[in-house]
């Protein structure tokens, strides 16, 4: 798998159980470290909040993960919501859900429930994208064969990151992992390239 989904920008949802109000933010992340001031500032901002649950999922093969149910009954809470990015499919997407109490306890199935709502809610209001995991490729060769390497690089259409043309050229290229191949193996059979 060289693709996954995502989401575009950060969403916001909302619903309301048995007068608890759950407010939820979906959000793109990228590491666990942006996870935790993203997190934070949540907790700042809504510091009189009853609970500030969260889920989160990163990497295109969607392997490392995390749920916090921050003091809700164990499993009540993270679980939900990280089912929700599941049966999406989503990755590098963190959903906080904030809970004010509105007094009636909801049970631990009225709570699985009004999480996954709130998750559910974040998600049908954000803009789900397709990226693809890319490798980044760096050549260095002489100048005289610049025209074959400009030849490959129009038929194959990476990204081009930077390039410098001197004596000695050197070109930055990112395209999608599963062509990086084919990529490669083109401009090492142009003499003077090398793979750095």
């Amino acid at each position: 798998m060289d693709s996954y989904k995502t989401i575009a920008s950060i969403s916001e949802g909302y619903i309301t159980e048995q007068r608890s109000k759950f407010i939820s933010f979906a959000v793109p992340v990228q590491t666990p470290e942006q996870v935790k001031d993203i997190v934070v500032d949540y907790r700042k901002q809504y510091y009189d909040a009853r609970h500030v649950c969260w889920a989160y999922m990163l990497g295109a093969d969607r392997t490392q993960f995390r749920v916090n149910d921050d003091g809700e009954p164990s499993s009540t809470a993270g679980k939900p919501i990280l089912g929700v990015i599941n049966s999406h499919e989503l990755t590098d997407i963190l959903i906080v859900v904030i809970r004010y109490f509105g007094g009636v306890k909801l049970g631990t199935s009225g709570l699985i429930v009004a999480y996954r709502a709130a998750a559910q809610d974040a998600i049908q209001k954000a803009e789900i994208i397709k990226k693809t995991v890319d490798e980044t490729i760096s050549i260095v060769f002489e100048y005289p064969f610049l025209n074959g390497i400009m030849k490959i690089v129009k038929e194959e259409q990476p990204q081009i990151i930077s390039q410098q043309f001197d004596n000695d050229c050197a070109m930055t290229l990112r395209i999608r992992q599963s062509e990086a191949g084919k990529l490669k193996a083109r401009l090492l059979k142009i003499e003077s390239v090398r793979i750095i």
